[in-house]
């Protein structure tokens, strides 16, 4: 009687803790947006073409472009050990982005749905 309870409350352990996995992915919203650009560790990188970057970016963001011939040794510059925040103009730049850092061992990626167009229509309010 003793070992399904013990195996029952083992599980619902298990299950209940959310562990975080190397190379995990989340997409992140406005409102936790702020939250991680308040982390000091957190590395911002803005994947958007310099000429989009020169046009208007989030303040303290770090210019790598996804479609540089050079995005990819451009972005092992960065510390793979420390949380990475990417952004583009409206999110497929930076969810390509964000696999792409996953397939290079980046160990914590957050990817901003909505992009800097979202910013920017939370920031007019």
């Amino acid at each position: 009687m003793k070992k399904p309870l013990i195996l029952f409350l083992l599980l619902a352990v298990i299950v209940s803790c959310k562990t975080v996995t190397e190379g995990e992915i989340e997409v992140v919203s406005q409102e936790e947006m702020q939250t991680y650009l308040n982390m000091e560790d957190v590395q911002l990188i803005d994947v958007r073409t310099p000429e989009e970057y020169d046009a208007g970016h989030i303040a303290t963001a770090q210019n790598i472009n996804f479609l540089s011939p050079t995005f990819e040794n451009d972005i092992q510059q960065l510390d793979k050990n420390k949380p990475v925040l990417v952004y583009c103009h409206m999110g497929g730049r930076s969810a390509k982005c964000a696999e792409k850092m996953k397939s290079l061992g980046f160990v914590k990626i957050y990817d901003f749905k909505g992009g800097y167009s979202k910013w920017l229509s939370q920031e007019e309010k």
